[in-house]
């Protein structure tokens, strides 16, 4: 036992220099974010169509990343163990080599491509989101109806049904979506390719826009009578929108911090007069170029950076590792994260008037959009900072007042935004309303704000706000102890981030919830000691392992068990024997175990593996 907490001190002091190697002198760490190759086709995608011709070799490295992500089977997949490959992402990647010129259909691997895409029922089958980018450029119809007028954007936000009942990631996307759809808005451009032998005649216009519930019907009841209203009001609309989206716009040119928004802003903003060429077409451009990345195993267009989110939790954990408060390498950080601190009103405010700014985002280019996680990574970083230092507590109470006052009315915590959670909205006939349209009490979400309430704030289930976060997360609970997380993968993150949260604010490990929800991490612990989970858990809403461990999984179900007290678990020795393993497979290090959009968009975090289980050998060390 004694040479066993000998290795974990070596690992943790290992791991401790190899971070400060990699932190910038501005205090940050720059970790890959990298997302699916959406990103990276719809680049291509659009410098063909503005016919940009100055970026040959831009196109030529991103089409070289995507042809070099095609599986041996001629398709392209959404994550590794999506074995028979994913429609949407195929087509995207399929059009974008086109695109490009470097590629023609004729190529092998584009034949097995199309061959694919024709099998499993051509681009009316494709993801909404695509089927957009396709036709904005001309490669697929409109289809002849579309049920979000323009005048919706006027409905004031105390309506039952207004803009602001959807999430925030879904209204900075949909609301440019509408202005081009509403205008069946196509760049004409003949040097794209054409797509016609992907289209079967009986689906020309489909869109997949499924109206047949009764919570469809009364939505789309909804949108019909706002179509009848005056012409006037749908222009009003479009000048609503337009300002929506100028208003939102980041100072290097990007909307909202996202490529995917701004990939929509700058067709919508076409769509409604400017030139290509505008300054401010040519701002959203180059901001979109500042998220290329050269750190993602090559080259890759980051959907944003997460810059705040990897500096915050990387401080943090080096904290819990014993690493001091005046260590150079957490002033920095905390300096960076102090600065970051937003002060501007942002949507937010529609629902929570009355608090005044004080969060933090994910991006380093993020002004306007905190969210609940972040904030609460920040607030762990500089904790012990505002303890010595009247500035940095001034920033500190600023920030716990704003995250405690983001409080859902059932007792949980969502993502952006409060009593964004209208369940209407989820049922809009659009593929992943449930997960994109709301943005509602999560298990991951209350239970790290629940941690860190707990254990930098000292507040326990007697004062109300957090009884009533208790009560949310034990309601919440699966029949077989876990809890599903939403932005990670996903049963292992929710389990870990709800019982770590409980066990911080004094929620007794030995409840039957926390004891139930302990023996279904063991049960599902692998033969070599780790934790692996499949994204195909967040499209199943079960349960579903990976046939190999991941590091971070393994980290997030370890310290789970450690911090409900399960130290000397022999589970726990078997999980520490993984992590202090050098002998890990490529799949294990790079499995995506982050989630933007279940069936979608998962992501794979290239800070997990040095954050987590960093934090997991730390506090079982705490423990000893």
């Amino acid at each position: 036992m004694v040479n066993f907490k000998e290795n974990i001190k070596k690992k943790v002091s290992v791991r401790i220099k190899e971070l400060e190697m990699l932190q910038n002198e501005d205090g940050t760490w720059n970790f890959c974010f990298e997302g699916g190759l959406m990103t990276d086709a719809f680049l291509i995608i659009l410098l063909r169509s503005l016919q940009i011709n100055d970026e040959e070799s831009l196109i030529l490295r991103l089409a070289n990343r995507i042809i070099h992500l095609q599986n041996s089977s001629g398709v392209w997949a959404s994550h590794p163990d999506e074995k028979t490959g994913h429609l949407s992402t195929t087509i995207q990647a399929y059009t974008a080599l086109l695109c490009s010129n470097y590629y023609t259909r004729e190529h092998p691997k584009l034949k097995q491509a199309e061959l694919f895409i024709r099998q499993n029922g051509g681009l009316s089958k494709a993801h909404f989101m695509t089927k957009w980018m396709l036709a904005v450029n001309g490669l697929y119809h409109w289809p002849p109806l579309f049920y979000i007028p323009m005048s919706f954007l006027l409905i004031p936000s105390t309506w039952p049904i207004n803009i602001y009942q959807f999430s925030g990631y879904a209204r900075i996307h949909l609301i440019p979506m509408i202005v081009a759809a509403n205008k069946k808005f196509s760049i004409q451009n003949p040097s794209l390719p054409d797509l016609s032998h992907l289209i079967s005649n009986r689906s020309h216009n489909n869109w997949n826009l499924d109206c047949t519930t009764r919570s469809n019907h009364l939505f789309i009841e909804e949108m019909k009578r706002l179509t009848n209203l005056p012409h006037y009001f749908h222009r009003k609309g479009y000048e609503q929108a337009e300002q929506y989206m100028l208003k939102r716009i980041e100072d290097d040119g990007t909307l909202y911090s996202y490529a995917s928004a701004t990939f929509f802003m700058i067709y919508a903003l076409i769509a409604l007069g400017y030139n290509k060429k505008s300054p401010i077409i040519q701002k959203a451009i180059n901001g979109l170029k500042q998220l290329i990345s050269t750190n993602c195993n090559g080259i890759h267009l980051e959907n944003s950076t997460s810059t705040i989110w990897d500096t915050a939790l990387i401080s943090y954990a080096l904290q819990e590792a014993g690493v001091p408060t005046h260590h150079k390498m957490i002033k920095k950080s905390t300096s960076y994260l102090l600065l970051k601190q937003h002060r501007k009103l942002g949507d937010w405010k529609v629902h929570n008037p009355i608090i005044a700014p004080g969060g933090w985002g994910f991006s380093h280019n993020n002004t306007i959009n905190p969210d609940n996680d972040d904030t609460s990574a920040a607030l762990r970083a500089i904790t012990r900072r505002a303890l010595i230092e009247n500035k940095a507590s001034i920033s500190w109470f600023k920030g716990a007042t704003y995250l405690l006052s983001m409080q859902n009315r059932d007792g949980g915590f969502g993502a952006f935004e409060k009593n964004a959670n209208s369940l209407l909205l989820s049922y809009i006939p659009l593929e992943n309303a449930p997960d994109a349209a709301i943005d509602p009490s999560t298990p991951d979400l209350t239970g790290r704000v629940l941690e860190f309430f707990g254990n930098f704030a000292n507040l326990t289930t007697q004062h109300p706000s957090v009884k009533a976060a208790v009560d949310w997360l034990i309601s919440n609970q699966q029949a077989n102890g876990s809890w599903y997380g939403r932005w990670g993968v996903c049963y292992i993150y929710g389990t870990w981030a709800a019982i770590t949260g409980l066990i911080a604010v004094g929620y007794p490990s030995t409840s039957p919830q926390i004891v139930k929800a302990i023996k279904w991490l063991e049960s599902i612990q692998h033969g070599d000691g780790g934790w692996g989970e499949s994204c195909k858990s967040s499209e199943k809403k079960t349960f579903i392992p990976l046939p190999y461990s991941t590091p971070s999984q393994t980290a997030w179900a370890l310290d789970a068990i450690i911090q409900a007290g399960g130290q000397k678990r022999k589970s726990v020795e078997r999980g520490i024997s993984y992590l202090l393993s050098n002998e890990k497979t490529k799949e294990e290090m790079s499995y995506p175990t982050g989630i933007g959009l279940p069936g979608q968009f998962y992501i794979h975090y290239h800070s997990y593996n040095k954050i987590f289980p960093l934090l997991a050998l730390a506090h079982y060390l705490q423990k000893q």
